[in-house]
């Protein structure tokens, strides 16, 4: 349903991030590898980024596909950040939202995606959608299935700024109410990131010496050490740490009791890995449910 990307570190162009490598995900656009609903992600885009000293991330979004954007190509050049959202979005349905529909949704110093969609949408949404406040569901950025799991997932934030226990809550309370839900979710405040795998790939590329991170839903290059995230896991991540919890098993309230640090520990699903994963880099050449 989308492709989305999360990074922190040292400072880079998001060039080098988001279109340098060789299955960036600029070309993930237009052919993913693997991609398990949908084939080509051209129904908009967005990338969120955070200035030094400015904890309000600045977002670029579009309705149309990312590699026809002249001006993101000139943003992805120049622009540097430590820390970055981006997303690239195939539409469920069609819809006159555009670019209020693409990812990252933002709210103050958060930035939030979603890969999937919300079974039998939208009938099986009302149970939840009726435990917003009326001031919340009015305020939904979109008309769409990703914008509403967003407004559930600030709903939590607002009580508790604990980025995995919210997404860990939002998983577990929408695939209640529609089970078959693909809910592959994606969160950062710039300094911390939280994400789940519910329904499609998740990956992620850890190195701690030099304090680098990137979650994406699949490996921007053919590199051996990124690790795969099973299923039905949230993952929490710092610069410097990688943490995976089961969302089968863990306490609603408690997404961290069962977090295995992957500084030093590779899950017990994914290829270990002894040395260092490789941070990104420019290679040898040059939802989202809606």
């Amino acid at each position: 349903m989308c492709r989305h990307l999360a990074y922190l570190g040292a400072p880079v162009s998001l060039g080098r991030v988001l279109s340098e490598p060789e299955h960036s995900l600029v070309r993930q656009s237009w052919e993913p590898r693997r991609q398990r609903s949908g084939t080509v992600n051209a129904d908009g885009f967005g990338v969120g980024w955070y200035a030094e000293g400015d904890p309000v991330p600045a977002r670029y979004r579009r309705a149309g596909p990312i590699w026809g954007d002249l001006t993101f190509s000139d943003l992805a050049r120049v622009v540097r950040s430590g820390a970055v959202l981006a997303a690239v979005r195939d539409a469920t349905r069609p819809g006159a939202d555009g670019e209020a529909a693409a990812a990252p949704f933002a709210e103050g110093h958060w930035l939030f995606s979603h890969n999937g969609s919300l079974r039998d949408w939208p009938d099986a949404a009302a149970p939840v959608a009726a435990c917003l406040p009326p001031r919340e569901l009015l305020s939904l950025a979109a008309r769409t299935d990703s914008a509403l799991i967003w407004a559930l997932v600030l709903h939590r934030l607002r009580a508790d700024p604990d980025l995995g226990a919210a997404l860990a809550g939002t998983v577990r309370e929408v695939a209640g109410a529609a089970p078959g839900s693909r809910l592959n979710l994606l969160l950062t405040d710039g300094r911390t990131i939280a994400a789940t795998a519910w329904g499609d790939s998740l990956w992620y590329l850890a190195d701690p010496p030099a304090q680098r991170t990137v979650v994406a839903s699949e490996p921007y290059d053919d590199d051996p050490r990124w690790c795969e995230v099973p299923d039905g896991t949230l993952l929490t991540a710092t610069r410097t740490r990688v943490g995976l919890a089961s969302l089968k098993e863990t306490p609603a309230g408690a997404p961290h009791g069962t977090h295995a640090s992957h500084g030093t520990h590779a899950p017990p699903h994914a290829p270990h890995a002894s040395h260092a994963p490789h941070a990104p880099h420019a290679p040898h050449q040059g939802d989202d449910g809606q």
